[in-house]
């Protein structure tokens, strides 16, 4: 009696059988490697744009928030520092922003598309510290004037006014880099997108 029949049969369904698991198991195999090759859901948003609700900021208040891994900071502006920033150019080394980094539409005395609030990187020009909000009435804590405003960089001794404008003879070559915004409404500032940019 021949089985041949029957055993060619059967080893072309266990060859069958065995490619089709072996497809399966190279698929789940896969997945991992592929999904990896993919950008993170942290490296997404560290570069998307960042949505901030600005309502709650009181004059002289800053917030900080991270957009592209690094500190933005948003101040609102008092009047009187409004006032004082127009007045005290002469201190300053670049007060015009002629050789710093930010939009057309910031290329001004206030460095802002809205001249009460400051949107700014906080990194200092020279090293990349953090520099320090100084607040009217404490400047002494840094030997500056009680009443001076502006940001302090301890590591160096760099200044720079609350327009992110830096003062002569302090390491820092240049003012402080003002990143896109725009504003979605009275309230909601987007970081990371230029005026203009995604509107009708």
């Amino acid at each position: 009696m021949s089985y041949s029949g029957v055993s060619s049969g059967r080893r072309r369904f266990l060859t069958g059988a065995v490619s089709v698991v072996g497809a399966v198991g190279a698929g789940f195999t896969a997945v991992p490697f592929v999904v990896s090759w993919q950008p993170s859901e942290r490296a997404k948003a560290l570069g998307a744009p960042v949505q901030v609700d600005i309502s709650r900021l009181l004059p002289g208040m800053r917030t900080v928030i991270e957009w592209r891994g690094k500190p933005v900071w948003i101040v609102r502006r008092t009047s009187e520092a409004l006032a004082a920033m127009s007045r005290d150019k002469s201190q300053l080394r670049d007060a015009s922003s002629n050789e710093s980094v930010q939009p057309e539409y910031a290329s001004n005395d206030f460095r802002a598309l809205n001249s009460e609030y400051l949107v700014l990187v906080g990194l200092c020009t020279h090293l990349g510290c953090s520099p320090t909000y100084v607040r009217s009435g404490q400047g002494e804590q840094f030997n500056l004037p009680t009443d001076w405003v502006g940001f302090f960089c301890p590591c160096h001794g760099s200044k720079f006014d609350l327009a992110g404008r830096v003062y002569q003879g302090v390491p820092a070559p240049t003012n402080l880099e003002v990143p896109p915004h725009r504003y979605l409404s009275d309230s909601l500032l987007e970081i990371g997108v230029d005026t203009g940019e995604g509107e009708a």
